[in-house]
């Protein structure tokens, strides 16, 4: 606890840190108060404030409630989210947006102005549809059509002030701006998520979820952060010049993450779940048993579904984010290899086989965080919808995710102010500038 507040003091007393936190904190409270700005023309009394199941409850997890209100926030930046999505599978199958990937700072501004502009066509088509489908009729004052028009105009208005407090959090504040603006609207739930399991369950059985909600966070941190490291011989120029014996080198390491595709399978998987209940819409197929047993979200044959899928698109999208052929040819290119393998094309396909090998223990646990909130229910451990939700899912794994790349850019902070108070001493005490380390950095 003395090391906590001693952090907290640092933290305050770091002026260029205190200004970023407070900008941040400052842009997430207006688009919280922004998410309680209901829609003109709707009827705020007879809008349904109980718990939602279903897509409803998924969507909403996103926007912290802003979409079961009817809010001008309801889309969030689900649209944004979207758009990033499709430009980065694109980036897989398109010459000239790989093209822009490897052009750098102009390369990646460019790329960023095409996601915007599909931002704005998502919204457009999105607004509507959930005006329609998820905006009860007799909550709507006057449905008329100018009324949906002004709607629709002010639902893609919001996403794009949402997404450009994102962008301003990532530029001037701490952490990724979009990534926090989710994780506020999935925390926005917990007081009441608590207070519901609290007052319907006994105080006992509720130590002991709060116990093992610790044990299921404390497992998701552990396999966010785990990676596999692959030693690197590093050519003895690159390593230290003349300061290493000659022929010598230094090593190092390349990290594997055991859960490289994060939270992005689940994304994937769940909106695929999502075409079942769509269809179901149709008043033929109102009555398949097939599809009935597939919107089930507490139910078996969804809930094997959605593990089956998480896993393949834990392969897919690791395929995408991680190259072993370009690693090998990065290795290669500097002089560097892999002990015990030879450059090139056995190096590429060595790193393939270790990203293999870890990528299915990764996916499957992943997998089983994605299922483990209907588990929880399912079993009756909890008698809160809105409480299950936090044993796992896509709201723990980006809480979780969120959590440490914030914490680790607030380190880093702190760390370079340490550095420049060194530089500023003219003198580092305790190091003996003769050794030369040449073991595997960590």
């Amino acid at each position: 606890m003395k090391d906590f507040f001693k952090k907290i003091r640092d933290i305050y007393s770091h002026e260029e840190l205190r200004k970023k936190i407070g900008f941040t904190l400052l842009l997430l409270l207006v688009y919280r108060i922004g998410s309680f700005i209901i829609l003109p023309g709707i009827d705020q009394t007879k809008l349904d404030a109980g718990e939602q199941g279903g897509i409803l409850a998924f969507l909403g997890l996103f926007t912290g409630g802003a979409f079961s209100r009817a809010s001008i926030f309801a889309l969030g930046v689900m649209p944004y989210i979207s758009a990033s999505i499709v430009v980065q599978l694109l980036g897989l199958a398109v010459p000239s947006i790989q093209k822009l990937q490897k052009e750098g700072e102009s390369g990646r501004k460019k790329i960023t102005q095409w996601t915007r502009f599909l931002t704005i066509l998502i919204a457009i088509v999105q607004a509507p549809s959930y005006i329609t489908q998820y905006v009860p009729s007799d909550a709507i004052v006057q449905n008329t059509g100018f009324w949906i028009f002004s709607s629709v105009v002010i639902l893609t208005c919001s996403t794009l002030f949402v997404m450009w407090l994102g962008e301003k959090i990532t530029d001037k504040g701490i952490g990724n701006g979009t990534s926090l603006i989710i994780m506020i609207g999935i925390i926005s739930d917990i007081p009441r998520g608590l207070y519901t399991e609290a007052t319907t369950q006994t105080f006992f059985f509720f130590l002991i979820e709060l116990a093992f909600l610790l044990v299921i966070i404390g497992a998701v941190v552990a396999i966010t952060q785990a990676i596999r490291r692959i030693p690197v011989q590093m050519a003895r120029a690159n390593a230290g010049g003349g300061f290493l014996p000659q022929g010598e080198g230094a090593r190092s390491y390349i990290p594997l993450r055991v859960n490289s595709a994060g939270v992005m399978p689940i994304i994937f998987a769940q909106a695929i779940m999502f075409i079942p209940a769509l269809l179901q819409n149709n008043e033929s197929l109102q009555d398949s048993k097939v599809l009935q047993s597939l919107t089930d979200f507490q139910g078996v044959g969804y809930n094997v579904l959605l593990f089956v899928m998480i896993i393949l698109f834990t392969f897919f999208y690791t395929a995408i984010v991680t190259n072993p052929n370009q690693i090998a040819d990065d290795l290669k290119r500097n002089g560097n290899f892999v002990p015990g393998v030879k450059p090139g094309k056995p190096t590429a396909e060595f790193i393939d086989r270790v990203l293999s090998n870890i990528t299915l223990p990764g996916g499957i646990f992943v997998a089983l965080i994605a299922i483990l909130p209907a588990l929880v229910m399912m079993v009756g451990l909890t008698k809160s919808q809105m409480f299950g939700q936090f044993f796992g899912g896509t709201s723990l794994l980006i809480t979780v995710g969120v959590v440490l790349d914030l914490l680790q850019q607030i380190e880093s902070h702190l760390l370079s102010r340490h550095y420049d108070g060194l530089m500023k001493s003219g003198r580092v005490r305790g190091r003996n500038t003769n050794a030369i380390s040449t073991g595997y950095t960590g």
